[in-house]
């Protein structure tokens, strides 16, 4: 139970491709469990591994309804797009336009090594599609169709 250092843009770990976890043990436990708490006292929707400078593929988010933790996901479908204002706790004070899927499911194991499938729209659509492209070394910016200034930012809430 610790807050650890999110990762900022520019450090050479959020570039590289995130390994699969072999086994869900106490150690990756304990990493769900500082990052859920990490995330909350960002103030985030999402956090990968990497941002907290761990190279394995685990996420947590809360899209507000609730700790969402994944290990080793997998996209298995999406589907349509949307056009969301989008920022990163590893680029502060940066805003976007980006193109996600609207749907997606993903399969991953939980905090028990439990395999299990999500599906997603909107916001959770958004944060899942964001998170997973964390592990393989992606950034929203690469994606960002428009950067969004203070007021477009306010106006799209």
């Amino acid at each position: 139970m610790a807050i650890r250092n999110i990762r900022k843009d520019g450090d050479e770990i959020l570039r590289k491709k995130c390994r699969e976890v072999d086994a869900v043990t106490d150690k990756v436990r304990i990493l769900l469990k500082d990052m859920a708490d990490t995330l909350y006292k960002a103030d985030g929707v999402g956090l990968a591994a990497p941002q907290v400078g761990v190279l394995k593929r685990v996420v947590v988010i809360d899209a507000g309804d609730g700790l969402i933790e994944l290990v080793n996901p997998v996209i298995v479908s999406q589907s349509g797009q949307q056009l969301v204002p989008e920022g990163c706790l590893s680029i502060p004070g940066v805003w976007g336009e980006v193109n996600r899927p609207s749907f997606i499911a993903i399969e991953a194991l939980n905090g028990n090594g439990e395999k299990f499938r999500i599906e997603g729209e909107g916001l959770l659509a958004q944060a899942l599609s964001h998170e997973i492209d964390h592990l393989d070394g992606i950034l929203f910016k690469d994606k960002v169709v428009r950067y969004l200034d203070k007021d477009e930012l306010k106006r799209s809430e």
